[in-house]
């Protein structure tokens, strides 16, 4: 079931095809339905014709006989029977029944009133509105009514649908009106009908057959190109730039695989130059870094003499020998972080994988930032379990992540005054995953800036000091080993409510994740209690 839904929803071919035989079975069965009630209409009206007149034929004929027969008969029952038995005779040999009633029939039944009928004919075959009308009225009369044949125990063995007619003659040894009721088999016309119908079905089905193979090939001759082209541009996709399609005739298909052959090249012609240009790029920041150090050692070397006879200098020469220091630590962090920028961008960077324990790397990672941290006043904690969280995983660039989400934490946490100068670490695992969240109470993030702060030198504050000595690239780099590891960060934050970074990673490296174990919106954060407390 599953496959047939996934076919009937990507195969446009089957869904037109579908539409259309159902669109054209509804047409055909209406067509149908009309072709057979003008069929069974014009059957019955040629047929009621037939039968009327022929009864109407037969009454005159009884007539004509009775106004023959001499006044001395006087049993009305003897009468009757020779007035019947002729008719009777010829409606088995025509294919029609009698029966002939008395005056008394619509109140005694026919049965009861001495009738005369054709031999297994069930009289209840006459309708009960038909001896009511005889009741009131002498015209003749007719209607449908079903036809039924009794056995000789009087158990009914055969039903058939029939015109029944009526017409009434006056018995001279009486003088009372008897009616004569003519009853016709539509056997005929129900074979007839019978075989129209099969006749219609049989060509309803071959046009539903035919009308669905010309929508095949009519869908054929435009799914085809546009399959070709969706394959094409799926090899597109996957790199395969050089990938066109089969351009055949000039008509409007032909045209759009010419268009599209024409995208394809131009994109082409434009990634290719993109990628000049990133590897030109790549290789002028590798470049750059690489001829900075050689500067930078000197400069370095210089600095540290400078550094360490600060005490023999003035105050401002010594002041200015402390900033020469930090700049020159914050140049060397920045070329060490372009260097490592570079080597993700040239795909260079290689997992040394093992198994590591986040609650270790946490508590590690605490430690050696709490000097920056009692600086600036904030108090750092880790909230993690008793047991291991282990993961594979390079404990290097683990490490790396971790100590650039803390010390994010820390250059971005609130005041000391306002109580909301902390961070805290929170370590948690499951079968599938274990994570890392730091969780800070600082300025927070606006709405959108969650997506922006793994972007290169971008700062939610331009405004702001980098006072832990960021060089603006942390962030990336920290997803970039994130991804390395197939893992995911993800960032959440509130404005005066501070952010949450969550680090995932799978527990087995090249694992997929589906979920992590600990939430991305912090539990103390105020939409999340909203949502409890409603």
């Amino acid at each position: 079931m599953r496959r047939a839904l996934t076919f009937w929803r990507r195969s446009i071919q089957a869904r037109v095809v579908a539409s259309t035989l159902a669109l054209s079975a509804v047409v055909v069965s209406a067509v149908g339905w009309f072709l057979l009630q003008q069929t069974r209409e014009g059957l019955l009206e040629n047929r009621v014709e037939a039968v009327v007149a022929e009864a109407s034929s037969e009454s005159q004929e009884a007539v004509e006989r009775l106004v023959a027969v001499p006044g001395t008969e006087t049993d009305a029952t003897t009468q009757a029977s020779e007035l019947a038995t002729p008719i009777i005779s010829r409606g088995q040999a025509r294919g029609f029944d009698v029966v002939l009633g008395g005056p008394d029939s619509e109140e005694e039944g026919l049965a009861a009133s001495g009738a005369v009928y054709s031999p297994g004919l069930d009289t209840g075959s006459v309708p009960q509105s038909l001896l009511e009308h005889f009741s009131e009225s002498s015209e003749t009369a007719w209607t449908y009514a079903p036809i039924r044949t009794v056995d000789d125990h009087g158990r009914v063995v055969s039903s058939t649908p029939g015109i029944v007619v009526g017409s009434q003659v006056q018995l001279p040894s009486d003088g009372r009106l008897w009616t004569l009721y003519f009853l016709f088999p539509l056997e005929e016309e129900q074979e007839t009908l019978a075989l129209v119908t099969r006749a219609l079905l049989a060509a309803g089905l071959l046009l539903l057959v035919l009308v669905a193979g010309l929508t095949w090939l009519v869908t054929r001759q435009v799914v085809t190109p546009i399959r070709m082209a969706r394959r094409v541009a799926e090899r597109l996709a996957a790199g395969r730039l050089q990938e066109r399609v089969q351009v055949r005739g000039e008509d409007d298909l032909a045209r759009l695989a010419l268009s599209f052959n024409q995208m394809a090249s131009n994109l082409q012609r434009q990634i290719r130059q993109l990628e000049e240009l990133s590897w030109v790029q790549r290789r002028f920041v590798s470049d750059v870094s690489h001829e900075l150090r050689t500067p930078l050692t000197t400069v370095r070397m210089a600095g540290d003499v400078l550094y360490d006879a600060r005490t023999d200098f003035d105050p401002v020469t010594a002041r200015a020998a402390e900033l020469l220091q930090t700049e020159l630590n914050r140049f060397e962090t920045l070329l060490v972080d372009l260097l490592e920028i570079s080597r993700f961008d040239a795909g260079a960077a290689v997992l040394e994988v093992e198994d590591v324990n986040l609650v270790d790397v946490a508590h590690r990672i605490v430690e050696r930032t709490r000097p920056l941290a009692e600086q600036r006043g904030v108090e750092l904690s880790v909230r993690a379990p008793d047991r291991p969280c282990v993961a594979e995983a390079d404990v290097r660039r683990v490490e790396r992540v971790v100590r650039n989400l803390v010390t994010n934490g820390i250059d971005h946490a609130g005041s000391p005054g306002d109580g909301r100068a902390q961070v805290v670490v929170h370590v948690g695992g499951d079968d599938h995953a274990a994570a890392i969240a730091v969780r800070d109470y600082g300025i927070g993030l606006a709405p959108g800036e969650a997506a922006l702060v793994f972007n290169r030198f971008w700062r939610a504050d331009p405004a702001r000091a980098r006072t832990s000595g960021g060089t603006g690239l942390g962030l990336s780099i920290s997803l970039e080993d994130t991804h390395l590891h197939g893992g995911w960060l993800q960032a959440w934050g509130r404005l005066d409510e501070g952010a949450q970074f969550r680090l995932t990673l799978p527990r087995r490296a090249g694992a997929t994740l589906r979920q992590s174990p600990l939430p991305l919106v912090p539990t103390d954060a105020r939409e999340r209690l909203t949502k409890v407390i409603s």
